[in-house]
């Protein structure tokens, strides 16, 4: 099993010892410098929370970028098998830092960009423990074929999608919506009207407000 790397991280603005972790996944080519930016608009309302946002563990090209698995192939069933051999570094990273700062499942939630959040959604609805939530900007849902028999846990989710996204389609939005729906998962969407491949400042807010239910307002 490949390990992920650190990547990039945003201490605690209370300067104590983290209470909540906030785990973010990037898209396909990226790293976890580039996603790590999320946590700057978060952070005043998740004092007390450890911002990770690790690099996947296979290197992408020539440059600074990395991906969870190759995307040679985009049939689902493809996309469903790369995301299952991907799982395991993201389990054991997560599962690594748990016991680092003693927190629970219930204590992490989990973000993704595009290919971060099909890795967001197929490890947060497959972990024995319910995490506190998935948020996910611009990605899908590779599968839940195994899911209405092994999910042992069904987070809420909210998923964020521009209109005009022409790398993953707004159809998988609702893909993801309906399926996760039908297997019992509280989920919510917002679709940013013209928006492309990316995160406007509704969807930050957005997610910002669903983080502090997930982790603020449990506790």
């Amino acid at each position: 099993m490949s390990k992920i790397t650190n990547g990039s991280s945003l201490q605690p603005a209370s300067g104590g010892a983290p209470k909540q972790i906030v785990l973010l996944l990037h898209g396909y080519g990226s790293n976890g410098e580039d996603l790590i930016s999320l946590a700057a608009h978060w952070q005043h309302l998740l004092p007390d929370a450890l911002f990770l946002a690790p690099n996947a563990p296979q290197r992408f090209g020539f440059g600074g970028g990395y991906q969870w698995w190759p995307l040679s192939a985009l049939s689902p069933q493809a996309l469903a098998a790369g995301a299952a051999s991907a799982a395991p570094a993201i389990n054991a990273f997560i599962d690594r830092k748990l016991e680092q700062y003693g927190l629970t499942d219930s204590d992490i939630a989990l973000v993704g960009f595009s290919q971060g959040t099909m890795m967001a959604l197929h490890v947060g609805l497959r972990r024995s423990r319910q995490v506190a939530g998935i948020l996910g900007y611009s990605g899908a849902l590779t599968s839940i074929a195994d899911l209405p028999d092994a999910a042992c846990s069904k987070p809420p989710v909210l998923l964020i999608h521009g209109s005009t996204d022409q790398v993953v389609p707004v159809a998988a939005l609702h893909a993801a919506e309906r399926d996760l729906k039908r297997i019992g998962v509280r989920v919510r969407t917002h679709i940013s009207p013209g928006l492309g491949h990316s995160v406007d400042p509704v969807g930050l807010r957005m997610g910002a407000e669903f983080l502090g239910e997930a982790l603020i307002a449990k506790a």
